[in-house]
């Protein structure tokens, strides 16, 4: 594969005799499915109506679309016109499309029929209509750079206001590369796809991967945990993959030995997941949880447990073309195993930049190390471990403490159904850790029994100051449990 960009590998791919005729993508019915050969023609038609529309390359194209095949074919058609896709998230409020695309200079909204009547732009923005585009011959673009724009996401700013992270076709490509051979995607895959077609995840490693290695895509409609039982018996996937809430939904519902016996395994990442989920998961889904760890800032995924040898509470080992480790506090790269580190990536997966930071779209490039903000060890074999998040340490007495290590701790007891830990403020110790748990019986809450199990497995600093039963945890707008509420709460107290 020597290749500057997926743009640039696909078509040879999609239409040689081996693929042509081969399953690509299928919407949730499994009733419209496109060959590869049926893909190419129909990426490059829609490519071919966007040059004649006026899209020039590495031009920033916003996409307003329901989940479906045809959106999967419109960003692929954005990219072969050389240009560079933007999905935004669905039920966006007009406001909120302004905002995002005055934030990153984007000047052009390709719309189908259900999106178009909401988007009201002002300021020169064009909206492109995808049934109402002219004819033209179809198109590929050939002189796509490897440091050319190929993707923009928004993610979830913390501060609020999403910030456009730009990704290169390099990065694309680089990270395909990596998470192709070590998840082993092949031809006789086929994955089940309930993730969001605007986040790095649902589109890099469940579309631009499976593409590049012939494997099948099922176009499910978006998760709902009901509906997962039928799904896996009407399309017998070999992979499907999730966050850790999605799983934990699926528990308590009824699978047919025959829907799950081609599984090869089940992916997941974007959270942390406790080994006892991650157990629970895997016996109910009779094979390998695989475990990955990244960030939209490097493309996608860096570190993933191969799925025949994966070590459950590991995030796993870093992808091949990516230089990932461990950074000490003085700066110096720490090489022994089991010290915290802050975790950094190298390599081509980084992102150009963010965009939309800075006002008037101006591009805040990335620097050479991507610092993620967690903290983690490695063990002698090469598997990373996260161990909280650099922001989220709390610090006792001048020791740092990680609070995941505590939650781990106190959600191996039964009683505990989800839990939280954050630092109190404190006059002598500045802080100290505190518990805040959601029990399984609201009748039964046990502080002395939860204090209990974390001394039996961890050292002295780690002891719980206090345990706060609640009906509850607070979560931010992505379903992560919100620390900076329940630290707030205690700040006040105090």
């Amino acid at each position: 594969m020597h290749h500057a960009s997926l743009p640039a590998a696909y078509p040879s791919l999609w239409r040689s005799e081996s693929w042509a005729s081969r399953p690509a993508l299928s919407d949730a019915a499994g009733a419209a499915t496109l060959s590869y050969g049926a893909l190419y023609e129909r990426v490059s038609a829609l490519a071919g109506r966007l040059r004649q529309a006026g899209v020039q390359p590495r031009q920033l194209v916003a996409l307003a679309m329901e989940r479906s095949p045809d959106a999967v074919v419109a960003i692929l058609a954005v990219m072969a016109a050389g240009a560079c896709p933007c999905p935004l998230e669905p039920r966006l409020t007009q406001e909120e499309i302004r905002d995002r695309l005055r934030s990153v200079g984007a000047g052009i909204v390709l719309a189908d029929a259900v999106n178009l009547p909401s988007l009201d732009l002002a300021d020169g923005t064009r909206r492109l209509r995808i049934d109402a585009l002219p004819d033209a011959p179809p198109c590929w673009a050939d002189g796509i750079r490897p440091e050319d724009p190929g993707l923009l996401l928004f993610t979830s700013g913390s501060t609020g206001r999403p910030k456009g992270v730009l990704l290169s076709h390099k990065g694309l490509l680089n990270n395909a590369r990596g998470v192709v051979p070590l998840t082993g995607l092949a031809p006789a895959d086929k994955l089940l796809h309930v993730m969001p077609l605007y986040h790095t995840n649902g589109l890099n490693n469940q579309i631009f991967s499976p593409f590049l290695a012939g494997a099948h895509v099922v176009l499910a409609g978006r998760f709902r945990a009901p509906d997962t039982p039928r799904l896996l018996d009407t399309h017998r996937p070999t992979i499907i993959t999730g966050v850790p809430t999605m799983y934990s939904r699926m528990l308590d519902l009824d699978f047919t030995a025959a829907s799950l016996a081609a599984l090869r395994f089940a992916r997941c990442g974007s959270a942390p997941i406790t080994r006892e989920l991650h157990a629970r998961i895997e016996a109910v889904l009779k094979c390998p949880l695989v475990v990955s760890y990244g960030l939209s800032e490097a493309t996608c995924t860096s570190t993933i447990n191969p799925p025949s040898k994966r070590k459950i509470g590991s995030i796993g080992k870093a992808l091949p073309h990516q230089r990932v480790y461990l950074r000490a506090a003085d700066g110096g790269i720490i090489d022994q195993p089991g010290v915290d580190g802050e975790i950094c990536i190298e390599g081509d997966s980084l992102m150009l930049g963010y965009l939309g930071v800075k006002e008037d779209g101006v591009q805040e490039p990335a620097g050479p190390v991507l610092r993620s903000g967690d903290l983690g060890r490695v063990d002698e074999e090469g598997y990373f471990y996260i161990t909280g998040r650099l922001k989220d340490v709390i610090i006792r007495g001048g020791e740092n403490i990680s609070p995941a290590l505590i939650e781990q701790a106190i959600s191996a007891c039964p009683d505990v159904s989800s839990c939280c830990v954050v630092g109190r403020p404190d006059a002598d110790l500045g802080e100290v850790p505190v518990a805040f748990v959601v029990p399984a019986d609201p009748a039964r809450q046990d502080k002395a029994r939860i204090q209990a199990a974390v001394s039996e497995r961890l050292s002295r600093i780690y002891q719980l100051e206090d345990v706060y039963f609640v009906d509850s945890l607070p979560e931010n707008s992505v379903g992560k449990i919100d620390r900076k509420a329940l630290a707030r709460s205690l700040a006040q107290e105090a």
